[in-house]
């Protein structure tokens, strides 16, 4: 079956995507960052606030993240042209202002959230929220971010694997029917799955789960533009949250970051529980992850037969196919330097 969005390496759905890790850009710090076949020379200012520019300078093409950061504004280094965080041209040595002002490059819309920096890709007027976790909205919490990570498959595939009940059974050996992923569409973006599965009760393992929880086990999981995703999962009294921020590399496989989030706790003990909660939510990810490598090593993504275990990836694929598309960047020339 064809697709217009769906495990397509030429178009992705409008969204915010990963840049770089906020911890690896300092104050004065400029790198290069291909994201989706965009070249982007990605900048700190002194005062903090991050930027992106179109990495190629409008006078004669130089790389921007050649230059250097001058207060809060990017200067090429080869003709010395000064851009501010907006794109427009607030410097040419050797000319008068007047005609600098005329000069103005593309910037991308840049937030920093959660441990990552991001950029929306689409139309700006479409631009909402930075994806988040639903629980955790309106909240004190901390996160850190974890880190990058190559799989060899599409990044919509990698999603379709978090709401694969089967594989939960066949490769994780869960018991039972513990997982029944129920597809909630929150808007164009946004869906959630909600897990309506119990521990079996016919088994010494299920009845000590389900001690835990007062109804469903928790394994909820909400998915932005088909490459972002959040998880909620763990008993009733301590939830863990993780979030896989992915991207699609030019050779069609999955780039990413994954960030552990946990409530804000007061005082020196709730700091250390919280490093510790952090270090374990990064560890129950490792261990989803390392179980379904060899899966990602060599699979071809192909739903020809879909049963009715599979509604949850079908409803992922039928509301991804419904959102807005934005069309890849056209592949540019190699060259010698290597992107963040």
């Amino acid at each position: 079956m064809t697709y217009r969005i769906f495990n397509r390496t030429d178009v992705v759905a409008e969204g915010w995507y990963w840049l770089l890790a906020s911890r690896d850009l300092k104050p004065g710090q400029v790198k290069a960052v291909n994201i989706l076949g965009d070249e982007l020379a990605v900048f700190r200012g002194k005062d903090g606030r991050v930027a992106a520019l179109d990495a190629y300078c409008p006078h004669m093409g130089a790389h921007l993240a050649e230059g250097r950061v001058e207060g809060n504004e990017l200067r090429c280094f080869f003709h010395n042209w000064r851009f501010d965080a907006s794109g427009q041209c607030t410097d040419i040595p050797c000319l008068a202002v007047q005609l600098q002002k005329r000069v103005q490059t593309r910037a991308g819309r840049v937030e920093e959230r959660n441990g990552l920096i991001w950029v929306w890709l689409g139309h700006a007027a479409n631009a909402g929220a930075v994806p988040e976790v639903p629980e955790l909205a309106g909240t004190d919490y901390e996160c850190t971010a974890g880190g990058r990570f190559i799989k060899h498959c599409h990044p919509n595939v990698v999603m379709v694997n978090a709401i694969d009940e089967q594989h939960f059974h066949t490769v994780h050996r869960l018991p039972g029917s513990i997982l029944s992923m129920e597809p909630l569409p929150r808007d164009v973006r946004n869906i959630e799955f909600h897990n309506s599965g119990r521990p079996p009760q016919g088994s010494a393992i299920g009845r000590l789960i389900g001690r835990f929880y007062k109804n469903a086990l928790t394994y909820n999981l909400s998915y932005w533009s088909g490459t972002t995703g959040t998880v909620t999962l763990g008993p009733d009294f301590l939830h863990l949250y993780l979030m896989f921020a992915l991207r699609l590399t030019p050779d069609g496989k999955t780039e990413g970051r994954t960030v552990a989030f946990t409530r804000k706790r007061k005082g020196p003990v709730g700091w250390l529980f919280n490093r510790l909660l952090l270090r374990v939510t990064h560890l129950a990810g490792y261990y989803f992850s390392v179980g379904d490598t060899r899966i990602f090593q060599t699979i071809r993504f192909n739903l020809k037969t879909p049963i009715p275990a599979d509604r949850a990836v079908m409803a992922f694929i039928q509301h991804l196919e419904q959102q807005p598309a934005h069309q890849l960047a056209a592949p540019q020339p190699a060259g010698d330097r290597k992107a963040a």
